[in-house]
């Protein structure tokens, strides 16, 4: 039995390739760790700035504890099942009145990792619907297989490449709204992508990209990920390390580490190579 999604959870998923929302945490709780994002945004700029929101969980406390948060792996072990290796993490910040958008794709195409059972969620910590830019998903489109994507680099992409699906019907497009201390779990294959924030309110998440068990491979770069529940060690890949404090030493270095090893996957066979 589930422990954290209820049945018709966990079999809404595996249908349609996503559920949501997911209750986690108050919205009292989840406004508490959004002070604390954005504390570490302004003593720190040049380490959490729009080019650089990848990994901070192994650097930072406060996003180490959403990765390891009981209610989201709990919701993860229901899907993926007990044995949980955790990849990295994005934070996903779009401020007011502003054109960054994501891009049609699907998350298998460019992480490197096979098979492609790997999951991620989305955790909400200010409102996030149409008009501040939510994840809209294509249902069942995880069924379909990989499709092919063409790399934009647009100006406003938030995606690395801006890798883009050509071919998808938007009418069958389902907003995945969400208030803040909820969140969305995407299967790897999941076609989605967002629209611009065109609120005034600043739209903030945390995507933790992804959570696999311990067969995953990594078929790009090296095999780095921290080990969440249930493994004695990560199978193929190098542990790296929880933080025991904000900005220690060892987990800037890990930070630094995932991040280069990220630039090496994500732009593999690129025509370029972009500041994120």
């Amino acid at each position: 039995m589930p422990k954290v999604l209820s049945q018709s959870q966990v079999d809404y998923f595996h249908e349609y390739g996503y559920c949501a929302p997911i209750d986690v945490m108050s919205e009292e709780e989840a406004h508490a760790l959004k002070l604390r994002v954005e504390a570490a945004e302004a003593a720190h700029p040049e380490e959490l700035g729009p080019t650089n929101r990848n990994n901070a969980h192994l650097a930072y406390t406060c996003i180490d504890e959403v990765a390891h948060h009981p209610v989201i792996v709990g919701a993860v072990s229901d899907l993926i099942g007990a044995d949980i290796l955790l990849y990295g993490t994005v934070l996903f910040f779009k401020e007011p009145k502003s054109a960054g958008f994501v891009s049609w794709h699907q998350d298998a195409t460019y992480m490197g990792i096979e098979p492609h059972t790997f999951i991620t969620p989305w955790l909400a910590l200010t409102p996030s619907n149409p008009e501040l830019g939510c994840i809209k998903a294509i249902p069942g489109s995880h069924k379909d297989g990989i499709r092919t994507h063409d790399d934009t680099f647009g100006e406003d992409n938030i995606l690395t490449r801006g890798q883009t699906v050509t071919d998808v019907n938007e009418a069958e497009a389902v907003d995945l709204i969400l208030r803040p201390g909820q969140m969305s779990i995407h299967h790897a294959r999941t076609v989605h992508g967002s629209m611009p924030n065109q609120g005034d309110e600043r739209r903030m998440g945390i995507a933790l990209q992804a959570y696999m068990g311990p067969d995953s491979r990594q078929t790009i770069g090296e095999h780095l990920v921290q080990v969440v529940q249930g493994c004695e060690d990560g199978g193929d890949f190098s542990v790296l390390p929880r933080p025991d404090a904000d900005r220690d030493e060892s987990g800037l270095a890990a930070r630094a580490q995932a991040n280069a090893n990220w630039a090496e996957i994500l732009y593999a066979g690129a025509s370029k190579v972009r500041a994120y």
